[in-house]
């Protein structure tokens, strides 16, 4: 009966043919890597990039280490290439608002040589107008313009002294005004002379000052206009001397740029600030100190241009990738600089993020570093639905100080931005937040396997090919990438898969590399490939010793020859997040007489799961089902996962306890050589679980431990048989009769296999149902007996 069910060694594990690869190593392969087994997902992310409608931005989701970044960002930086080159973005100076800098956008390029031009207007229009009004013909204009005008000052004042003599007054003029003094006989007296006066002739006098003094306010006002209007004279002879000078330097900074509205408005208004400034340009005062310490700056200083996004070399549309998502780091940021004490800025400190240097093109975020920080999150979403960013120092402001800041021009905002992360963050973020469905509309799904067929095989060398290149790695031959399709097949658990967890490949090629540069080898080879693996598990399987050793050395019970009744070895798997290893436990089953059913002795002491809770209730119905169609279902019994104190959840132990709970019943012993994993339905059909290689390997170790004696194995489900990739050590054991594998489908072929006996039917005596039955009819008898 057992030979029917034993699942021959070439079926424990997926085989790869070396022939399949076609070079001496992978250094040899033409790679055109798109993804391996992912045209699906591939499909996804090419559709949702090429939609330019606001809120279609990519949620790529899919397994960690499956390559999906490393893909996103291949597929991305070609497709970049043939898009177009998005603008330079400058600020600069606002005359009629200082502290809203203006941003302009320029064609690719042009941003730089609007830069450096306006340098060298700064430096070329100093130096010129500073030396235009050195001219000694300039400054003859300059005095024959400043000679007029004193010369009609004089007239007034020699009129001004005639009109004030007939009333009998000189007047003179002070660098602190105009004066009058009284004239006797023609002489100038003094005060004290004059309050010596007679005080009819001093009368006369004071009443004649008030008609002197009207004609003083009148002549005083005229000289003010005089000076006013020499001002202007020379302020425009200035400004019609300057603007030939400007006007031409202007003219050059246009002519290295494309027609733009913005550049235009702010070269007018530099035009207008050096006119406005002029005397400050002819002097040429150097940025000064005043005695109080403040920072003066010159009007040159706003002439500059702030070349904030330089695309100059950026061919095609920019992709951008990091992995620090600050606010500041995100969306730019207002530098600040300590003088003196003091922070000041301006507009030339205002520094870019990812965001602006990825404007234009796309950007690659890693979900759950973007959702650590909280803000950036947020003003993500906000950025999106505006379609526009601007620096806002305020949100990442970690100070007390009140910090002068500005409020720069928002720019547009044009880009895709591709979302990486788990399946759960996803969900999570659609049941939670409303915004992020209207923003990223485009889910992408990454697989975690692909179908075992030679165009994925070559694919996986392909990327083995392309890993190696990158890291500087000695090529593998094609018999080490056998080796490694196998061990991808056994991270898919399915020998019709290849995995795409990635991650776990490379770390093993890595280290099979560095074997191999031990060795002294110019290549990797199958061997190198099977030492990385061994040696990793050895690295990692402490606590997987320990538990063999604790068994071995009985601490734990658990038989692997010899029968005994109501008593099973079930299999678990335990994992410590690098590493999983199967581990067996004792699970025992005793009944009597009584009604109160089938107790999980987890369950009552809360070590329980749900799933195992509700595997004991299916098991509870197969019983029912069964044994309890003509009557009532009489019994009590307790089941117990012996020695286990840490928990258990899952259903693969529910055939287990099964087994046990019919040979407890029927007094049949079961072999326990041989060890179960599966879970079961309502009908008696075994079904699939999970960890079946870690299951049979651990079980596996504990028998060669001990010493294999040919009647020991392991029964799985059927279904389970296509998820084998055994380590080489149990497929010998196999090959050699030493150790066995069964594959089974219902509960009626497990029960055979571990009592010997056939299950039968209840009327068929001599069959584990009939025995089963007959106990359960005595139990019904005892406890009828006793009411």
């Amino acid at each position: 009966m057992k030979n029917n069910f034993e699942i021959p060694y070439k079926n424990l594990k997926y085989t790869c043919d070396p022939s399949v690869f076609k070079f001496t190593t992978t250094a040899d392969v033409k790679s055109n890597y798109k993804g391996l087994g992912q045209q699906r997902g591939i499909a996804s992310l090419e559709f949702g990039l090429s939609v330019d409608t606001k809120g279609y931005n990519v949620y790529l989701e899919g397994p960690t280490g499956s390559g999906k970044t490393t893909y996103t960002k291949e597929y991305l930086d070609k497709i970049s290439r043939t898009k177009k080159v998005p603008p330079d973005w400058v600020y600069v100076y606002n005359f009629d608002d200082p502290n809203e800098p203006v941003a302009i956008s320029l064609t690719a390029g042009e941003g730089i040589k609007f830069k450096d031009s306006m340098e060298k207007f700064v430096k070329d229009i100093r130096h010129d107008i500073k030396n235009t009004f050195k001219s000694d013909d300039l400054e003859k204009e300059k005095s024959i313009i400043t000679r007029e005008f004193e010369e009609r000052k004089e007239k007034l004042l020699s009129d001004l002294n005639k009109k004030s003599a007939k009333y009998g007054f000189q007047v003179k003029s002070s660098e602190t005004g105009i004066y009058m003094m009284p004239i006797i006989n023609g002489k100038v007296i003094k005060e004290d002379e004059f309050e010596k006066l007679d005080a009819k002739v001093k009368k006369e006098y004071e009443d004649k000052s008030e008609i002197v003094q009207q004609e003083i306010i009148e002549v005083i006002s005229k000289i003010k206009a005089l000076d006013d209007e020499a001002e202007n004279r020379i302020n425009d002879w200035r400004t019609n001397i300057a603007l030939l000078t400007i006007t031409g330097h202007i003219y050059y900074v246009k002519s290295n740029l494309k027609r733009n509205k913005k550049v235009s408005i702010f070269l007018d208004g530099v035009k207008k600030d050096i006119l406005k400034n002029i005397s400050k340009f002819i002097e040429d005062d150097k940025s000064k100190e005043k005695d109080d310490g403040v920072f003066v700056v010159n009007p040159w200083d706003n002439y500059r241009v702030n070349l904030f996004v330089d695309n100059s070399k950026t061919v095609g549309a920019p992709v951008v990738m990091d992995s620090n998502y600050t606010f500041t780091n995100l969306f730019g940021k207002l530098e600040y600089e300590n003088y003196k004490g003091m922070l000041k800025t301006d507009y030339t400190m205002l520094r870019p993020g990812l965001l602006q240097e990825a404007n234009g093109g796309y950007i690659i975020l890693q979900a759950n570093d973007l959702l650590s920080n909280p803000q950036s999150y947020e003003y993500l979403k906000k950025i999106l639905r505006n379609k526009l960013i601007r620096i806002d120092n305020s949100v990442d402001q970690k100070t007390s100080m009140v910090l002068i800041s500005l409020k720069p021009e928002p720019i547009p905002l044009d880009l895709k931005v591709i979302l990486i992360g788990p399946e759960n963050v996803y969900q999570t973020l659609l049941a939670v937040d409303e915004e992020f469905r209207k923003l990223f509309k485009i889910k992408v799904e990454f697989e975690d396997s692909a179908k075992m067929e030679e165009k994925n095989l070559l694919d996986l060398a392909g990327f083995v090919h392309n890993f190696c290149e990158t890291e500087e790695l000695l090529p593998l031959d094609k018999f080490a990438m056998a080796k490694l399709a196998e061990y991808s097949s056994r991270l898919a658990e399915n020998q019709n898969k290849l995995s795409t967890r990635f991650g776990e490949m490379t770390q093993i090629i890595v280290e099979a590399a560095t074997w191999a540069k031990i060795a002294k080898c110019k290549v990797i080879s199958d061997e190198h490939i099977h030492k990385a693996l061994v040696e990793r598990d050895r690295r990692l399987k402490k606590y997987d010793s320990k538990y063999s050793e604790m068994i071995n050395d009985k601490f734990l019970l658990i038989d692997t020859d010899g029968a005994k009744v109501g008593q099973i070895n079930g299999l678990t798997v335990m994992s410590l997040g690098d590493y999983s290893f199967g581990k067996p436990v004792r699970i025992t089953a005793s009944t009597y007489t009584g009604v109160a059913g089938i107790v999980n002795v987890e369950r009552e002491v809360e070590l329980s799961g749900p799933t195992h809770s509700k595997g004991l209730l299916i098991l509870t119905g197969f019983l029912g089902n069964k044994f309890a169609k003509d009557k009532p279902l009489s019994l009590s019994a307790t089941i117990c996962f012996e020695q286990l104190y840490n928990g258990i959840d899952g259903d693969s132990a529910s055939s287990t306890e099964l087994y046990a709970l019919l040979s407890s019943l029927s007094e049949l012993s079961i072999t326990q050589g041989i060890a179960v994993t599966g879970s079961i339905n309502q009908k008696g059909e075994i079904q699939a679980i999970g960890g079946v290689n870690e299951k049979i390997e651990g079980f596996f170790e504990i028998c060669r431990r001990r010493g294999l004696t040919g009647n020991q194995g392991v029964m799985i489900p059927k279904q389970n048989i296509v998820n084998l990739n055994l380590h080489e050590d149990v497929i010998k054991a196999v090959k050699e009769g030493k150790f066995h594998i069964y594959g089974i489908s219902t509960i009626d072929e497990g029960i055979e296999i571990l009592t010997g006996v056939p299950a039968g039917d209840i009327d068929v005596p001599g069959t584990v149902y009939y025995l089963v039955n007959q106990t359960l009819k005595k139990f019904i008898k005892n406890v009828r007996d006793n009411k």
